[in-house]
């Protein structure tokens, strides 16, 4: 009983850091990814854990799906990062007018 509470409490608590590591850094959008990267992480924890305490394995099979989305996502927001410092020179979000159309 006690290891369920663990392994939702760290699943709550990594959300939680990540919620708060978009919300207080929202100058730096390396740290941004990092934290949505964190949120994926956490969910998908939640789901592994859940599909094992109900012996099911579709939460097994949505974690999968969800870590390979956040590793499209974040090859591909790294990619137009590097594009984009190539341009400016800096990366910063204040400045990213150039990617709005």
């Amino acid at each position: 009983m006690y290891e369920q509470i663990n392994y939702l409490n760290t699943s709550t608590l990594l959300f939680l850091i990540s919620i708060t590591g978009i919300l207080l850094n929202q100058k730096n959008i390396l740290v941004m990814l990092m934290s949505l990267e964190m949120m994926f992480l956490s969910v998908s924890f939640n789901l592994i854990f859940s599909s094992i305490v109900i012996d099911d394995i579709v939460g097994q099979i949505f974690s999968l799906l969800i870590l390979t989305v956040a590793a499209a996502e974040s090859s591909i927001g790294l990619a137009i990062l590097v594009i984009y410092y190539r341009i400016r020179n800096v990366i910063t979000v204040e400045l990213m007018t150039l990617m709005s159309g």
